[in-house]
């Protein structure tokens, strides 16, 4: 990468004031101290910074190469990408991460115990800031797409936590990044009327498509310490094409979401799609561009292929979002078709799009994935064998608990049928089953919507878990049920508690879950 670019554009910046604060990514990164609390841009590979990053992360082998200590706090909006997780986890630079990451690297340091890792609620990083839960936010480094002559910016790609970073942070970095279109202007809506606890307002959104703010961030020129210029894509976000369990997923859905406009509990348009990032959240979206629905609206934390499809179709007139993460091909169609995008596209701060209250009003359609649901409908979406972090929560709680329909979805085995996705009780709870009201794998779909803990499970076993686990399953719910009668335990949720966890056991010293 080139801290050089090329085709340097002076509209980009300006400000005056701030155009005499251009510098290299080196010495912006050397503004920034050991022990300091950074909050930088991004949310899913989708406007974080390119160069600074990358420039500290060097700045901090140097440092650990002279023998001394040098670790940042690292706050984003949520995953980011290798030259910044990446770059600073190689280089153990971080003492703390918060709220989400998806990099292989940082992933290791954390379940290795080298670093520490908060996993938040998307909805609730900015507020944790704010009331000081956190500590104090020394730096904020932002890529913005430019700097109007006021100093405002346009924001990029993801707006994420960034207001909430340029207010809160005693010093400001930013990168202006011309490979962001400037069409971009226009599409984003930063909400400034949160308020503190007592004096908190309703937010005043009824739609998803309502625009409550400005297309603008602002940020006191004056806490602006430097400003880097780049000119680098967004990570490329490569989606694989759906396989038969993540079709079969989507077929099940299809025919759920058909059955509930039939029963008068669904408009014929549905309601505002929250979509879960990945395969089978893509498939779903597929699905739903094939099927009979229109007139959908999209109200999601990032906005990807399946939706941008679906919005180029004209299958839905409105999404709204935090964050568009897209593969190489379809960001090609984006930028080409930016003026249409940018009337049916809305890019909010993930305090708005995450918002339990706004969630609520609009009644969403929460789709997100997961790792295992037991057979009481309890989900885990983010540890692997109760102990190991895979990512992170990321908005899932936020939608699920607060959503018209709350759904979650998964094939039915993991690494090549030896590991069960429906367990007899997961490992670790992330979303319980007050939360859960659907769950989906490619066998079929468990409508959990008014059923005791026993009914559930039988449910679940009979449409989601795969055959090869049914026996076992239902062989442990029977005996569950018979050592409650006996006396031994209650009949409500009944377990065996010195069997409950043994299937993940078993994988751990035998590499299968099947038994013997």
């Amino acid at each position: 990468m080139t801290q050089n670019p090329p085709a340097i554009l002076p509209s980009r910046i300006a400000h005056a004031g701030l155009r005499q604060k251009i510098m290299s990514a080196d010495a912006a990164a050397a503004l920034i101290h050991h022990g300091d609390h950074v909050g930088m841009s991004g949310f899913t590979g989708a406007g974080y910074p390119k160069l600074v990053p990358q420039a500290l992360a060097r700045h901090i082998q140097q440092q650990h190469n002279a023998g001394h200590e040098f670790r940042i706090g690292l706050w984003t909006g949520a995953s980011t990408a290798p030259e910044l997780d990446g770059a600073l986890a190689k280089v153990g630079g971080m003492d703390m991460r918060l709220p989400y990451q998806s990099d292989p690297t940082c992933r290791a340091r954390i379940n290795a115990g080298d670093m520490a890792y908060t996993d938040i609620h998307l909805s609730h990083v900015a507020q944790y800031v704010w009331f000081g839960f956190l500590g104090k936010l020394n730096v904020a480094v932002i890529e913005v797409a430019g700097i109007l002559e006021d100093g405002r910016l346009i924001p990029a790609t993801s707006v994420g936590n960034n207001k909430t970073w340029l207010d809160q942070a005693d010093k400001v970095i930013l990168e202006v990044n011309h490979g962001h279109p400037l069409a971009l202007e226009g599409m984003h809506d930063i909400y400034y009327g949160t308020e503190r606890p007592p004096h908190r307002k309703p937010i005043p959104m009824t739609d998803a498509g309502d625009r409550i703010g400005t297309p603008y961030l602002h940020c006191d020129p004056a806490k602006v310490i430097a400003v880097v210029e780049t000119n680098l894509p967004d990570r490329d976000t490569r989606f694989a094409a759906p396989d038969e369990a993540s079709r079969r997923i989507a077929g099940h859905l299809m025919d759920f979401f058909q059955n509930e406009v039939q029963q008068g509990r669904l408009p014929e348009d549905l309601l505002p799609l929250q979509s879960g990032v990945g395969n089978i959240a893509n498939a779903v979206l597929e699905s739903l561009n094939d099927g009979p629905f229109s007139g959908l609206q999209g109200y999601t934390e990032v906005l990807q292929d399946g939706m941008l499809a679906l919005l180029k179709s004209g299958k839905m007139r409105m999404a709204s979002s935090t964050a568009i993460s897209l593969s190489a091909e379809v960001m090609k169609e984006f930028v080409e078709n930016l003026d249409f995008y940018r009337e049916r596209i809305v890019l909010r701060p993930q305090e708005i799009s995450n918002h339990p209250e706004v969630i609520r009003r609009l009644g969403l359609i929460a789709m997100n994935g997961m790792i295992e649901a037991d057979l009481y409908g309890n989900v885990n979406s983010t540890h692997v064998m109760g102990t190991r972090i895979m990512n992170g929560i990321g908005g899932s709680g936020d939608f699920a608990r607060n959503a018209y329909l709350s759904i979650f979805m998964t094939p039915s085995t993991a690494k090549g049928g030896s590991i069960s996705c429906i367990v007899p009780m997961v490992s670790h709870v992330d979303h319980t089953e007050h939360d859960v009201q659907i769950v989906v794998t490619e066998q079929g779909l468990a409508d959990l919507r008014g059923l005791s803990p026993r009914q559930r499970s039988r449910l679940i076993i009979e449409r989601c878990a795969h055959p090869d686990f049914r026996p076992a399953l239902l062989d442990y719910v029977e005996r569950s049920e018979a050592n409650a009668k006996a006396g031994h335990a209650g009949m409500h949720t009944p377990h065996l508690l010195e069997e409950a966890l043994s299937w993940h056991a078993r994988y751990e010293q035998t590499g299968t879950m099947l038994p013997r």
